[in-house]
Formats: C-alpha cells, structure tokens, sequence
C-alpha cells in the first residue's frame, strides 16, 4: 500500500512538473514577441536618426528630420504593439481570413471578395498626393522594419496569436492602410441592412403603422414622417412571412448589425461660451468594444508641428486629435451612402442583367479563396452598372430578392478614386478652421460629420461625397429599387459646397450625436433615417444649462449617464400603473410589481452601474416593445433588437392611431396600452428574477451591462478567454451620453458591446491640460501590462494629459526606442 502510495505521489508530482514545464513553454514562446522599448536599432529606410518615447501610458511620441521618418516611426511602433491586429484587419479587407480559420469565415471572405474592397485600394494608391504617397511608402517601410527585426531577432514571430495561426506575414503595402478605411467604412455602414428591414417590415404592416416602427424624420420624439413608398409589384409576391431567424454575426465580421453600426458623440465651444476665452472640443467615437481597442495613441512631431490623439493600427493618420492650432473629431453622419438595387436577370442568359438599354452581360472575373482544411473554392465575381452583386446572406438580402432577381449595392465606399487618406493627412497639417474644412473636400468615405474647433473659431462640417438621387426615384433609396430603370440609378454626386456647413454660429456652440442636423427634402436630403434621436436632447439640455463651459464641464457631458429616454417613456407607459394596485402579500407578483413601480417612481433616470432601476426600466421597455410588435410582424420582430423610443412614444401618445399596436390582432378582444405595459413589467420581472434574482434593491445594472473586450479570435476558446477578454462593470445604456450600446439579443441582451474606445477633450485656453483615453491598453500583446491599464481608467471616467511638450513625454516615459539609419558601408 506504501509503495502504491509512494508511485501515485510520483506520478502526480510529475504530472505537475510537466504542466509547470509547459506553462514555462508556452509563457517564454509567447512571451518573445513582448517589444523592448528601450532599444538602439539600425533599419533600413529613414534618413536620420528617429525618436519613440513611449510615455508612461505607453503613448509613442514620435521625434525624427522629416515627416518620412515620424511615419516610418509610426509604422514600426503600430507594428510593435498590434501587428496581430493590423494582420487580421488586412486578411479581412482582402478576403483571405479562411486560409487561417477555415469554413467559419468563408462567408466573410466571399462578401470582401465580392465587394472587392482591396482591388479598389489598390487602384486608388495612385489618386493619393505626392505627400500622401510619401507618407504611406514610409509608413509601409516602418511596419516591415519591425516585422523585418521579428525575424530576425527570433521575437515569438511577433504575437503569440502567430504560434496557434503560422502563417507567414506579406510585407505591408501602400494599399493596405487605405483597404482599412474601406473596411472602416463597411462597419459603419448601415443602409443597406436598414433598406432590407424596411423591405420586409413594409410586407407586413399598412403604410401608416410603418411610419410608427421606422420613423423616418426623427425630430423632438414624434415624427411626421414622409409617405413611405408605394409597394412594389415585385415586394408584393413575396411570401408575406419572409423570414428566417438571423445567425449569429462573426465577432471577426466586419459587417455589423444593424443596431451596432457606427456611432459618436462631438461637440465644441467658441471662445465666448468657453470660461477661459479659448475653444473647447470634446469627441468620442464609438466602435464595437473588442480586445484590443481598435484605437491606438499617438503623437507625432511633424514638419508643420506636433500632433497627437487616436490613429488606428495600419492607418498612418491621427483621425481624431489636436495640433498646436487645431482640434478636430468625427461623428458618424449617417449619410444615405447605400442603395441596394433589384437586377433582373434575363431569362434566357442568366449573365446578363437588365439595364435602361436592354440586357448586358456582368462584369465578371474569378477569384480563388483558399479554406484551410478545406479544398478551395473558386467564386465568379459579378459587377453591374450599379455595383457589385451581393451574396444572398449580406443583410439578409437575399430574403427580399425574387425569383430570377440578384441583389447589388451602390455604395460611395466603392470609389476607386478615394481620396480620404489625401484629406486626412492634410488634415493633420491644418492651421485653422477654414483649412480644416478645405482641407476636407478631398474625402470620400465614410461620411463623418467633422468637428472643428482652432484658438478662436469652432465648425462642423459634413465630409464624404453625397450620391445625387433622381426626383423621381421610386423609393428614394428607402428600399431595394429597380436596378434597371433609370429613375432609380445615382445622377452623379452632390457638390461639397452642398454639404451642411456651420461655422462660428451665433449660438457659440456646435455639436452631434449622430443626429440629424439640417431638415432638408429630398432628393438633397442627408438620410430618413439617423443613429440618435435621444441623446441629442440630453446634451442640449447640458449644454444650456451653463453659459461658459470648462474642459471640466465637457467631461461631464461626455461622461453623462442620465436616460432622456427613461425619463420621457417612464411616465407615459406607466401612466395608469403608478400606486394603482391593490395590497398584495410579500412573494405575490402583485407585490414584485409595486415594488418596481415604486423603485421606478423615485428614480431620476441615471443610467449608474450600481443602482436596480436602469435593469429594471431596460428589461421592461424591452419586453413592452416585443408584446407590441411580435403579432404583426411574427418572426421580423427578432430583428428589432433593440428598442425604438419613437415607437413606444408613439404608441403611447396614440400618434396617428398608433396605439393600434397595442391591440393583439390574433386575440378576439381589444387589449389596451397599459394592459400591454403591466403584462410587459410582469414579463420583465420574471426575467430579472430569474437570472439576477428576486431581492430588486440588490440589483446592480453594471452586472447586466458588463462592458466586453473581447478577443475577436481566442475570445471563446477554453481558459485562454480568461487570458484575453476584458470585462468591466460599466453605467451608461443605449440612449445615455455614455454611450454602452447594448447587445440586444442572446443570453446576454445588455452586455455592453459597442461604445467609445477613444475619448478626448481638447481645451485651446490651455492645450497641454487636454486629455484622452482609449478602452483598453496600448498593446495588443495579453502578457503586457499595457494590454489592459487603461481600460480601468476608461471604466471609471478617467484620462491621462495630451501634451505636446516632448519634456513631460520623456519625464515618465518606460522606454525610448532609438532608430539609426543602416550605415552606408553596410
């Protein structure tokens, strides 16, 4: 029995040396690509000598002879901390994310194959400027030096991602930065999928509950909406019921769904409603939350000065930032920038399509996609005089396309002539307001609103080319149209000057929330449709409630949590349910029900991470719409995933009879508005109890809204997620200042997925007291303290300075990184 003992002591004692020794393994290989930033290399490509002084942020402040050299700087740094993902975002845009991860991203691959945003890269090298050119021939050069020091040095191959995905890494291409705009832009990109929702919501409802559910008009809270269009004689043959349950998004797709589109807070304060007689700029633009960041911090000392603020890896550009003389910050402006197009196929020869001149053949051309583990398949691109023809699984398009029909899409994005890398880098190089806004004109895609604050003047502008619509068009680009008559089809492009323009406004303060922000009628238009309706209303409020703001006060806006939603919903939908129920015993629904009515009677709409309201008002409004719309709209309904506050108001209020929602069609009786309420909050409470529990004043809304940093790739594998995920109690909600887009959907329907990865404030009366911060760490690499030591600060609301004194860079700094020009002997 001893000796028994004895040998499983042993063999137990070996097994943990051997999984101590392995652990050893796998943390020395991975830990070899972990950069040292205090280091004195020779690289090939600069002309002199360059300066990296990392802050104690691990912020790159970039000093070198020329602006070749800082952007070879740039390259090498953005190399050093997130080759993976300036990697993954290349083999996205190019369509070749298959040859690592196989039959799961084949879907991915044929839509970029498709849309063929790579070869547009490509072709649009040559429209860039002589210094744009410049600057992307040495920023490519920057990168290839690190992967070139990789290799050369055995440094783990650059990314521990690299040992589970061998595959060797192409040198980086002038192309490749401007491919990530594109890729940028498709992300953003949400007219399309809206255009298809439209489609199949219009099938189901009568015209006038349409303008209930998609309001097109969005003003104060109810909308008077357009007529929709006329159905169409091929929509009206579809099955009335065309749905299908989506399948889950691919955290590796750039396609996003429609609610989790692009989205960003920017406003700016003139000089005499600023306390210290300077500009003030506050922006943070919102992506999907992943792990890392998709935003980089950098500053960089040009030859027409310092700029500093967030680029994103494999773009040599500071989009959202400041210079001695410059502030500048994007908003997504919801620009109508897509129009997905029927094409009729010709029955005798499905390559030809119809166009205003009879039938044509498609543009075709063959394209190999390499699936690991898999044979290859080969795809037949197709292109029409719109655009390309769109896989049947790309906004679901495929669900309102009729028989011996595709689907194309017109879409800005797909110039290949874009400019945009031209516009920003003059951009960073802008003294002035007027030179921003000039500066601009050359910028093609996405469509931002751009914010613009110098010493002593503010702007906004709206940037990116604007389609010019026929009068006559037949959906005016709210639906799929006829892609074959020529009413429907893009008449060119809007000239700039047709773009909103405000400049130094009487009212002294300029901002945008993604709301709509001139009311013009079609066909010169901006949209039907825009990303805010709500929280334009509480950044007004704030903005009126001071008549000079501080830095101080613009971080308060930009931190702010109150719901104007909650506090304009709560009181209508509960209206005939507050203190009217009767005495019920503890444990009874009755009881559960006035405890949340009272608890929601008392709240101020603070949507705070600590508190039970928010959980409780957000699983009730969510409940309330699905009871509203699931009857007529049977299974589109699972597509609104999120609420539409326009919609319940209406309801509510019984604009245009719209309380008609409230009536369940397939029941014999008429239910009434707060019938509906009280059962949704009996719904919700059911839920809540279920998966946070029953004691409702120990709820806390930060449980349900865990922000979710994840890794778009080891994000679900088994113990490594717990290596590479970031999960953060967060306040803020869908409709809060704070933005914390929800996830709408799944088992998890609050977590937080969608929000601002970069926040800056940018203060002209003391520029070196501006501050920034991005949502997770500088680095990419999961062993690095700087994977995730800013993330924390971002939770809390936090910023580090943004300085452009090189002094207080080098004072703290954790490494400078030393680059010498190769010797000439060598």
């Amino acid at each position: 029995m001893v000796t028994l003992f004895r040998w499983l002591l042993r063999f137990a004692t070996g097994l943990v040396v051997l999984a101590v020794g392995a652990l050893a393994l796998v943390y020395f290989f991975a830990s070899r690509s972990l950069p040292d930033y205090s280091a004195d290399l020779e690289v090939a490509g600069i002309g002199a000598e360059v300066e990296i002084v990392r802050d104690n942020a691990n912020v790159p402040h970039i000093f070198g002879a020329s602006d070749a050299d800082v952007f070879f700087a740039l390259g090498f740094a953005h190399a050093q901390d997130r080759l993976w993902q300036m990697t993954m975002l290349r083999r996205t845009a190019q369509g070749r994310l298959s040859e690592l991860f196989g039959e799961r991203t084949f879907e991915i691959d044929n839509l970029l194959r498709r849309l063929d945003l790579y070869r547009i890269s490509v072709a649009s090298v040559e429209d860039q400027s002589p210094e744009t050119r410049d600057m992307l021939s040495a920023y490519a050069a920057g990168v290839n030096a690190w992967i070139g020091e990789v290799n050369a040095g055995a440094r783990g191959r650059g990314a521990p991602e690299m040992w589970l995905f061998s595959h060797p890494i192409s040198p980086w291409q002038d192309a490749d930065s401007i491919a990530i705009i594109k890729l940028m832009a498709l992300q953003l990109a949400s007219h399309g999928s809206h255009e298809v929702l439209r489609a199949r919501t219009q099938l189901l409802v009568p015209p006038e509950r349409l303008h209930d559910i998609l309001p097109e008009m969005p003003g104060d809270g109810i909308v008077a909406a357009p007529p929709p269009p006329e159905r169409t004689d091929w929509m009206t043959s579809l099955p009335r019921y065309a749905a299908a349950a989506s399948d889950p998004v691919d955290a590796l797709s750039p396609v996003r769904p429609l609610e989790l589109a692009g989205a960003s807070n920017a406003w700016t304060a003139a000089p005499d409603r600023s306390a210290a007689g300077a500009t003030l700029l506050a922006n943070d633009p919102h992506l999907q939350l992943t792990a890392p960041s998709f935003w980089f911090l950098a500053r960089l000392e040009l030859e027409t000065g310092g700029v500093i603020g967030g680029t994103i890896p494999g773009v040599p550009v500071v989009l959202s930032g400041r210079s001695a003389n410059l502030g500048w910050g994007l908003t997504t402006s919801y620009l109508d920038d897509q129009d997905l197009y029927i094409e009729r196929l010709n029955p005798d020869n499905p390559n030809e399509y119809l166009t205003p001149d009879g039938f044509k053949p498609f543009v075709t051309r063959d394209s190999i996609v390499q699936i690991k583990d898999a044979p290859a398949r080969t795809l037949r691109l197709r292109w029409t005089e719109n655009g390309p023809v769109l896989p049947a699984e790309t906004y679901d398009s495929g669900l309102v396309t009729p028989e011996g029909h595709v689907m194309s899409m017109a879409w800005t994005a797909l110039s290949p002539d874009d400019t945009s890398l031209t516009a920003a880098r003059r951009l960073m190089s802008a003294r002035s307001v007027e030179d921003g806004v000039a500066a601009s004109e050359l910028y093609i895609a996405p469509s931002q609103n751009l914010t613009l604050s110098d010493p002593g003047g503010i702007a906004l502008k709206t940037i990116g080319i604007m389609p010019r619509r026929r009068e006559d068009h037949q959906s005016q680009g709210r639906i799929p149209s006829r892609g074959w008559l020529e009413q429907n089809r893009w008449d060119g492009m809007l000239d700039y000057a047709d773009a909103p323009e405000f400049v130094d406004p009487e009212e002294g303060i300029l901002g945008n929330t993604n709301n709509m922000v001139v009311n013009r009628p079609f066909p010169n238009h901006i949209s039907f449709r825009y990303g805010d309706t709500q929280r334009v209303n509480r950044w007004s409020r704030l903005m009126q409630m001071r008549r000079v703001h501080t830095r101080e006060s613009f971080i308060e806006a930009q931190l702010d949590t109150v719901s104007f939603t909650a506090r304009s919903l709560l009181p209508l939908i509960g209206a005939d349910l507050w203190f009217t129920g009767d005495a019920a015993p503890d444990g009874t629904p009755e009881r559960m029900r006035q405890r949340a009515l009272e608890l929601l009677g008392n709240w101020n709409g603070e949507m705070n991470e600590h508190l039970p309201e928010p959980l409780l008002y957000a699983a009730w409004i969510r409940f309330l719409q699905e009871r509203l719309i699931r009857d007529e709209l049977g299974p589109v309904a699972r597509e609104y995933t999120h609420v539409q506050p326009l919609f319940i108001e209406r309801v509510f209020r019984d604009t245009g009879g719209a309380s008609a929602w409230c009536d369940v069609v397939q029941s014999a009786r008429v239910e009434t508005c707060p019938e509906i309420a009280r059962q949704a909050l009996d719904d919700a409470l059911i839920w809540v109890g279920e998966t946070y529990g029953t004691s409702l004043e120990s709820l806390r809304w930060g449980d349900a809204h865990t922000a979710t940093h994840d890794h778009p790739v080891l994000g679900e594998t088994p113990i490594l997620r717990w290596f590479v995920n970031i999960r953060q109690s967060t306040s803020g909600g869908d409709n809060t200042l704070l933005r914390g887009r929800t996830a709408g959907s799944g088992e998890h329907p609050f977590y937080n997925v969608h929000g601002a990865g970069y926040r800056g404030v940018y203060d002209f009366a003391d520029p070196d007291s501006s501050v920034f911060i991005i949502s997770t760490g500088q680095s990419g690499h999961p062993l690095s303290r700087h994977y995730d030591d800013l993330g924390e600060l971002w939770r809390r609301g936090e910023y580090i300075p943004m300085s452009l004194d090189p002094d207080l860079a080098r004072a703290a700094s954790v490494g400078t990184t030393i680059l010498r020009p190769v010797a000439d002997d060598r």
